[in-house]
């Protein structure tokens, strides 16, 4: 019942709000453009589509604010004007009441807030679709002043969520029984992992410590400041950290006035992106421009300061290969490695054409490569893209669901610092350079490393192994207990012994090529 009621609740919100007309609209279709009129009469529809767009999407609550989110970013699919106000649900969705965030930090930490603060602005610098922020100021143990950003969870959010997602797991349901894509589009585990992500947002000691990890990860790339967490000051309903200074990164001109280096921004973005995806496989998923400001201080200046870690996204080893070698061969105009990665990753039925799907996606990408990013029309490709999968029976892959949101957004982003960007010529580096660490020399000494402690505890263990192995005479299955065991150690053994080989091997050719080196250069 509560579902049916929040579908009514949502189609109510629609109607006032005269959406089905933005849609209708849209089409060219005559018949179509009549029945908007029969829809329309008598409603009131005086605001721009672009205000009301942003005032329903507030309505119906956080999952929808965040839809209007990732659109903001993607000013080449929306008309300028939708764009532009659908940017205010970055980090202008109404507030609520000061008090209640003031009690909700008051109920938290047991204290009243002059024991908790030094000073605290009850007025919202920033409100967004699950929480907002105050700026304060702390005193820490030894009597030195910081100042801080407060973040407390907007109330009742939890039910509201609740509502939407049983809405879409039931819709998830009929999509997978009804559609003939239904199969191959798993809804209910996008929906599965949408959910996951989105609780863990309600919990504010999980993004402190997704913000931690983050920091730890970036701190020798030097280009992205992330806030360091005061943790005596973390409950789940509120989370205090450093108060970063900085320029919305919206704000391009007023950076261009400050001298920040634009398009070497938006190359530093995708450089962060890619560092975190494939580096590290722990990436902010949320990186619209209402959670990204710029540096000016002298010291950082011209750097991207990270804010809002609620969510964030993870990658497996097996998922961050496969992804490389799919990017790299992408940017390499490699398209039968593209086809035949699809195959061996089970993302495309195992009796595929590898030589049908080459042309396929061949046909797809090669027209876009070397333009830069105002000649792409994104829609097109993602159309012809969706065309593809269908016609091949590509697999979604639940997991990597947020990947592709997040890259839509770094797309968008970059697209807004500088249309001219190479998106391919600016990744292609950075992954052959992963690529040679995960499969070179260095890999193979972390692997030794990796393992050296558990290859210590087995090589003392052979000789009584072996010794066991001999005196015993008893039955028959004793004797094969130590016979697999002995081979179980020797094959570690081998492995270790190869793995010193090949090392040794490595070296004494390095040796060699830096002795011809250095003779041919004096």
């Amino acid at each position: 019942m509560s579902r049916f009621l929040r579908g009514w609740a949502i189609l109510w919100v629609v109607f006032r709000y005269g959406l089905d007309e933005l849609v209708l609209s849209g089409l060219p279709h005559p018949a179509l453009r009549r029945l908007r009129g029969v829809l329309t009469f008598g409603r009131k529809l005086d605001k721009p589509r672009g205000q009301r767009l942003r005032e329903a999407l507030e309505e119906l609550g956080p999952i929808f604010v965040k839809f209007g989110q990732v659109l903001s970013t993607r000013s080449d699919l929306m008309p300028p004007d939708v764009a532009e106000e659908l940017a205010k649900l970055q980090d202008r969705v109404p507030p609520f009441d000061s008090q209640i965030a003031v009690d909700t930090i008051e109920r938290s930490f047991r204290k009243s807030l002059d024991q908790i603060f030094v000073s605290f602005d009850r007025q919202p610098v920033a409100s967004a679709s699950i929480a907002q922020v105050h700026f304060a100021v702390i005193r820490d143990k030894s009597g030195v002043e910081h100042e801080v950003a407060v973040k407390v969870l907007r109330p009742g959010m939890k039910t509201v969520i609740d509502k939407d997602l049983a809405l879409m797991h039931m819709m998830a349901s009929w999509l997978e029984k009804l559609s003939h894509d239904g199969k191959r589009l798993k809804p209910k585990e996008v929906v599965a992992e949408f959910d996951n992500y989105l609780h863990d947002e309600l919990d504010l000691i999980r993004e402190a410590s997704n913000a931690a990890q983050l920091r730890r990860n970036m701190e020798g790339l030097d280009l992205v400041l992330i806030p360091e967490i005061h943790w005596d000051y973390c409950h789940t309903d509120v989370m205090v950290m450093e108060r970063m200074k900085g320029v919305p990164i919206s704000q391009v001109e007023r950076l261009r006035e400050a001298g920040v280096d634009i398009p070497k921004l938006a190359r530093d973005g995708v450089t962060i992106f890619f560092t975190q995806v494939f580096r590290d496989g722990f990436f902010h998923a949320d990186m619209h421009p209402g959670n990204i400001m710029v540096s000016l201080e002298p010291e950082t200046f011209g750097r991207y300061i990270s804010l809002d870690f609620g969510i964030v996204g993870t990658l497996t080893e097996f998922d961050k290969e496969y992804l490389a070698q799919n990017f790299l061969a992408f940017f390499r105009r490699d398209y039968k490695r593209v086809a035949a990665l699809h195959v061996e990753s089970g993302w495309v039925p195992a009796n595929t054409r590898v030589e049908e799907l080459e042309a396929a996606i061949r046909a797809v990408c090669e027209p876009y490569f070397d333009r830069p990013l105002a000649e792409i029309s994104l829609g097109m490709v993602l159309m012809r893209l969706f065309q593809t999968s269908r016609r091949f029976q590509v697999e979604i892959q639940p997991q990597l669901v947020l990947l592709q949101k997040t890259l839509l957004n770094i797309e968008g982003l970059g697209r807004q610092l500088d249309p001219n960007l190479d998106l391919w010529s600016t990744a292609k580096p950075f992954l052959e350079k992963w690529m040679l660490d995960q499969m070179g020399p260095q890999r193979l000494w972390r692997e030794i490393q990796a393992q050296a402690p558990r290859y210590a505890k087995i090589l003392p263990d052979l000789p009584r192994v072996l010794h066991q192995y001999l005196s015993s005479k008893g039955a028959d299955r004793e004797h094969d207990d130590l016979l697999k065991e002995l081979l179980k150690q020797q094959k570690t053994t081998n492995r270790l012994l190869q793995a010193i080989l090949c090392g040794g091997i490595g070296f004494v050719i390095g040796l060699v090529v830096l002795q011809i080196l250095l003779r041919i250069r004096f």
